[in-house]
């Protein structure tokens, strides 16, 4: 079960203008609860996500191999691959993307096992709305600033070494 911030199970951006905070953010939305990922879907699409909906863990995997999303909200308890042998897949490789796991299992060692295998984020259902969409956005906002650290980083490497093939007396 998802919720708004009020906990009716209502779309949070009903009547109000969105400010697509997550705006062409590719979002695979996967849950075997038609309503959850009815809901979920709703709430991203209003915040501008291009999402994609899986209703087993096979799908999930084969879309993020076909067309690799840069969000993946995954429930635990799923039909044919469970989201733990889903996610072990989806994070398995180095451009994976992020991943939420949502569960109504409260066991700390289900959260241990999903963050042993690279889950970005591990949240209790029934999960406001509100707090999945800002949690989707402080991930990618993270992922965003170190991927442009690392660039800038790159860029002073490349940089310092011309420098030093360039100084005077480093030629043979």
């Amino acid at each position: 079960m998802v919720s708004d911030a009020s906990g009716s199970g209502s779309n949070a951006h009903a009547g109000t203008q969105s400010v697509e905070r997550l705006l062409h953010v590719r979002v695979l939305i996967v849950d075997d609860d038609r309503d959850v990922l009815e809901s979920i879907d709703a709430a991203f699409q209003s915040e501008g996500a291009l999402t994609q909906l899986a209703t087993d863990g096979n799908e999930a995997v084969r879309i993020c191999r076909e067309d690799p999303p840069d969000l993946v909200i995954l429930d635990m308890m799923l039909p044919k691959r469970s989201g733990f042998l889903a996610l072990e897949r989806i994070k398995g490789h180095e451009e994976s993307p992020i991943v939420i796991m949502v569960t109504a299992n409260e066991g700390k060692r289900h959260q241990a096992y999903a963050e042993s295998l690279g889950v970005d984020s591990y949240l209790q259902k029934p999960v406001p709305l509100a707090r999945l969409i800002a949690q989707a956005i402080e991930l990618l906002t993270a992922r965003d600033a170190a991927d442009e650290a690392a660039e800038t980083a790159a860029q002073g490497d490349e940089h310092n070494s011309n420098d030093a093939r360039d100084a005077p007396g480093t030629h043979p």
